[in-house]
């Protein structure tokens, strides 16, 4: 009986899974209409989701709904902006949820969702994107309730939210968002324990006061869901690693607008606190870290919100006379003093002020101060500030943990005061601008995780009103040395505008290796390393003209380099670059670019007096355009215009994608045969061409290359007195295709030629024509193959030079057949009386027939 009951159970068990397990596909589709119901009868806007899954199991015994890629899109006056984008959007209800009928409500009792991307924008007018509720909707409370609310729990995981205000220009963005929260949501009064964890950046009109400062909160929030009312109680914060405590509360207006009270303050006064403010990874752990001295931030925002007023606030920081040492390092930092206020006493937002009265501290026996004050801060804001003081660079890893491969060396000194407007800076208008002082570097020694190092030895920046010059820079680099001196026009504007920083620089040097301002990453220690991709900086928009006693490039040695250099939008221009190489010079102009995926360049060459054999060996594209190395000795005088793709990392020329043309002409040159298999092997088929006493003095060769190959335009060259004229292509690949076309005397053709032109006069052979001879190349440069017509030639000529003799017998016959017959007429007509003329005729054509074949065959 135990059996049976038991295998009953079993099989009804199987079949409320079976069905529990069925039941989403027959209501898959209901359930997708009715969400898109629900949502689309309550916003303006673009919602769409690309699909609904159901499960019975993952939060049984209630049901749970999943939408994927789910989008917001907004309608005007923000057509085609994403409001949200959740990759997964999860509700949790009520299994009976599921068979409600279409007018009832259905109740979502949690809500969870990952990788969100949430927008929020106030255009110029004020108005908001995420405001897309249909006002008729809220109007008309009588319809139906598809949708309600009644979550005990949500959990948002890897979000990323941005807001941007038009008009305030405050930008703020937070990353990495995990936030959860627990509350009865159907209760009109809950305390909502909530946790969260995020990034957060803040800038106001192009200027960063907070960049990823990682904020944690817990808190349980008291909310009265009747007067909208958010109370904070139990809370704990940290920004970074400052701690901060929060009371008070926030409202939510009717008509739009929120009301502040809040307080804040750290929990403590121990300066421990403001190494709290330094994100972890450069702080290190604070364990251990000895203090003196106190440090607090203490403030309070109070008042409305809205479109036209903040609430009035006052932010202190405040430091007196502290100090800290972490462990296991020899050096403190002293006598540090902060005085910082960040203020608003009207509700408006502009009129709030930064005063830094004060920051000070002492390392060793050097002392270093700053001061600032910020106002006018969101229509045109306003700075006044200085700097005086000394740094020992060498100190600071020896009083705080920051992580160099090596200890940076160096003395810092600077004595600056500066007052200027925002708006003079972006408008370059200097004159409102006042700079004065000077700051220094001295004997600067750093290394990075790579082994490369830079020192300077000095460097010198003066500010003066209307520009900052920089009136000294000498720094070694690897097997580099450099010295520059120049002038930054917007310095201000590169800092604080997002600006280019422009200016026009002069530079000596004695060396510069290429590859020593060429980064290097390992990804990993298994990993060899490489080369980054280079990039030209965006920002960069300056002049810079150059001489250098010696470039190292690869494996080049270039000498007595100059030129002018013009860095712009990520694209540097060369102008006039000259340089000594390979016995001879060397001129540059035209452009390299990396704004592109791929870096591109175009180029126009000058080569003048250069070795062939040194430049046509050592530089991998003219040994693929012309592949001479060895063979042609000599000089060489060249235009070339090339373009095509950089490797992104060596910056060497992509050969594949080269294009262009070159126009050269031969000097003084010599060829050895014996290193050309090529020319080996024409001479062997061509027995009249002794190619290693060609000579190729002044030929000029026009040639043009793309995709591989190489198109040589015909040009005639003259060995004795033979004339032949080369045409053809090959490719980068060494295989070719070129025809040469000989014009040779016939002497040159062998001793059968010869043999007939030996029994012709000196006059009949100089009438004899020259002889046309084609001979093909193809194959490779390595293993060729030429064939030539020089046989049917010979033949030709043969048959020219018979046909000629028999043609110069024939009219020697009549000629003297002619001359015979004219001789004897005045004898025939004194005998004519005593012998018949037919006889005569007949007698005397004998005689002459006689006399040609007995003396002349």
């Amino acid at each position: 009986m135990f059996k049976k009951i038991l295998k009953i159970s079993g099989i009804v068990i199987v079949l409320l899974v079976a069905t529990l397990s069925a039941i989403p596909y027959f209501f898959k589709d209901q359930i997708k209409a009715k969400i898109a119901s629900a949502i689309n009868e309550k916003v303006n806007a673009k919602v769409s989701f690309a699909d609904a899954d159901l499960s019975l199991f993952k939060n049984f015994p209630n049901a749970n709904v999943k939408l994927t890629k789910f989008i917001i899109i907004n309608k005007a006056p923000f057509e085609g902006d994403t409001l949200v984008s959740l990759g997964e959007l999860n509700l949790e209800m009520s299994i009976k949820e599921l068979f409600k009928g279409k007018d009832e409500s259905m109740n979502i009792q949690g809500v969870s969702s990952k990788n969100g991307y949430v927008n929020i924008i106030f255009n110029k007018d004020g108005i908001g994107n995420f405001d897309i509720a249909l006002k008729n909707a809220v109007k008309d409370t009588t319809k139906s309730k598809p949708l309600a609310l009644k979550i005990q729990n949500y959990k948002m995981e890897n979000f990323n939210f941005k807001y941007f205000d038009e008009t305030s220009k405050i930008k703020m963005t937070i990353d990495s968002l995990n936030h959860e929260g627990a509350g009865d949501f159907a209760a009109q009064k809950l305390d909502l324990k909530t946790t969260s964890k995020a990034k957060i950046s803040l800038s106001l009109d192009k200027v960063n006061y907070m960049k990823n400062i990682t904020l944690t909160l817990d808190a349980v929030i008291g909310i009265d869901l009747k007067e909208n009312k958010y109370t904070f109680k139990e809370n704990k914060a940290l920004i970074n690693q400052l701690p901060l405590e929060f009371d008070g509360f926030i409202k939510l207006i009717k008509g739009g607008g929120q009301e502040y009270d809040l307080k804040f303050k750290t929990p403590t006064a121990s300066f421990k606190n403001f190494l709290g403010l330094i994100p972890a990874k450069y702080s290190a752990s604070l364990d251990n870290v000895k203090t003196t001295g106190d440090f607090s931030v203490i403030g309070f925002a109070k008042g409305l919100y809205s479109d036209k007023t903040v609430p009035k606030f006052n932010i202190e920081i405040a430091s007196n006379n502290a100090s800290f040492q972490y462990p296991n390092l020899p050096k403190s930092v002293r006598n540090i003093v902060i005085d910082t206020k960040i203020i608003n006493e009207t509700g408006v937002l502009n009129d709030t002020y930064v005063n830094l009265d004060k920051l000070s501290f002492t390392i060793d026996q050097d002392v270093f101060n700053a001061k600032a004050n910020i106002r006018n801060i969101t229509q045109n804001a306003i700075v006044d500030a200085a700097l005086k003081g000394t740094i020992n660079l060498e100190n600071l890893s020896k009083a705080y943990p920051i992580k160099l491969a090596k200890p940076m060396e160096g003395i810092l000194k600077a004595d600056v005061t500066t007052k200027f407007d925002m708006q003079s800076v972006e408008k370059s208008q200097y004159q409102n601008i006042k700079n004065a002082g000077t700051m220094s570097l001295s004997d600067f020694k750093y290394a990075d995780e790579n082994g490369k190092s830079m020192n300077i030895s000095n460097a010198l920046v003066q500010f003066n009103p209307s520009q900052i010059n920089l009136k000294q820079f000498n720094a070694t680099t690897g097997k580099s040395d450099i010295s520059v001196t120049g002038v930054l026009d917007n310095f201000y504007g590169f800092m604080f505008k997002n600006q280019e920083l422009k200016g026009n620089f002069n530079m000596s040097s004695n060396q510069i290796a290429v590859s020593d301002f060429m980064t290097t990453s390992e990804p990993a220690k298994t990993e060899a390393k490489k080369a980054d991709a280079m990039k030209i900086p965006a920002f960069l928009n300056c002049t810079l003209t150059a001489k250098a006693n010696t470039v190292l490039y690869d494996n080049l040695m270039l000498k007595d380099v100059s030129g002018k250099l013009i860095v712009k939008d990520e694209k540097v221009t060369l102008e006039n670059i000259k340089s000594s190489i390979f016995g001879g010079t060397i001129g540059t102009n035209g452009s390299v670019s990396t704004k592109g995926k791929t870096p591109i360049f175009d180029m126009n060459l000058g080569l003048n007096q250069v070795d062939i054999a040194q430049s046509f060996t050592q530089l991998e594209m003219l040994k693929k355009i012309a592949p001479i190395a060895g063979i042609i000795n000599g000089k060489l005088n060249s235009t070339i215009k090339l373009n095509g793709n950089l490797d992104g990392k060596t910056m060497s020329p992509d050969l594949k994608t080269l294009t262009g043309d070159l126009m050269g002409q031969l000097l003084s040159t010599t060829i050895n045969a014996k290193n050309s298999t090529l020319l080996t092997a024409l001479s062997s088929n061509v027995k009249f061409l002794d190619v290693n006493k060609l000579n190729l003095n002044d030929v000029k060769v026009a040639l043009t290359f793309k995709d591989g190959k190489v198109n040589v335009k015909p040009f005639d060259i003259k060995y004795q007195e033979i004339k032949a004229t080369i045409g053809g292509t090959h490719g980068f690949d060494q295989s070719m295709n070129y025809n040469i076309k000989f014009d040779v005397p016939a002497k040159y053709l062998g001793t059968e030629a010869n043999a007939l032109l030996s029994k012709l006069s000196p006059a009949d052979a100089a009438k004899l024509q020259n002889v046309p001879i084609n001979a093909l190349l193809t194959g490779s440069f390595s293993s060729p193959k030429i064939s030539t017509d020089v046989k049917g030639a010979v033949s030709n000529l043969t048959n020219q030079l018979v046909k000629q003799q028999k043609d110069k017998l024939l009219k020697q016959g009549t000629s003297a057949l002619t001359d015979f017959i004219n001789k004897n007429t005045k004898k025939s007509n004194d005998t004519a009386k005593s012998v018949t003329p037919k006889e005569d005729i007949k007698t005397k054509a004998s005689d002459l027939l006689n006399s040609i074949f007995n003396k002349k065959k």
